[in-house]
């Protein structure tokens, strides 16, 4: 079974930086696509990030592009979110999740099989 451990979030300003983590058992990471979701109180988890097996293939929500960086590091099991110039609205419940789906960029939930129990972020203004 796939557990995914996330760390990483808390309290920055306006315009500071958070680098998220998430771990994955070392006998599956390399098999996966992953993600980064979020959600924040009564709204539907909304995709962020994703990077495909190899992490050559990164793609981002409108919302985070240009500030926000995907990565993997499949010898450390670890995939990463480097979060930059960070924003009020960007405060939220983030989740890391892993994919089995073979359809390009996967971006819904849906396609999701396995996620983290989530890492708060909150920025301050």
């Amino acid at each position: 079974q796939v557990q995914l451990v996330e760390s990483g979030g808390g309290l920055v300003q306006a315009g500071g930086s958070l680098r998220l983590s998430c771990v994955a058992p070392a006998r599956t990471f390399g098999s996966y696509g992953m993600g980064w979701f979020r959600q924040t109180l009564g709204q539907e988890r909304e995709f962020v990030a994703g990077t495909d097996w190899s992490g050559l293939t990164t793609y981002y929500a409108d919302s985070v592009k240009g500030r926000f960086t995907i990565s993997r590091d499949n010898a450390r099991n670890t995939v990463y979110l480097q979060m930059n110039s960070l924003k009020p609205e960007d405060t939220a419940i983030y989740y890391c999740a892993a994919t089995m789906s073979s359809a390009p960029k996967p971006s819904t939930r849906y396609e999701y099989a396995y996620w983290g129990q989530g890492t708060q972020v909150t920025v301050s203004s």
